[in-house]
């Protein structure tokens, strides 16, 4: 996969703030571009990809602690 478009790092964010820093760089971000989201903990690996994809985000990878996401 090439490189992403854009990378945050959420790795000292708890949850609900995860998924808020990431819909804000994502909402920042022109359609199709892709983010490297990095995080830390079961709570965000549980919760992020699942809320990603109700939001109607393609997640393009998973890795145990990174989630590449692409904004429609």
């Amino acid at each position: 996969m090439k490189a992403p478009d854009h990378c945050l790092d959420i790795t000292r964010e708890t949850c609900p703030m995860t998924f808020v820093r990431a819909r804000l760089q994502l909402d920042r971000m022109a359609s199709g571009e892709v983010l490297e989201l990095r995080f830390a903990g079961e709570e965000p690996r549980r919760n992020l990809p699942r809320t990603l994809r109700e939001q109607g985000y393609e997640l393009l990878e998973e890795g145990e602690d990174v989630l590449w996401v692409r904004k429609p």
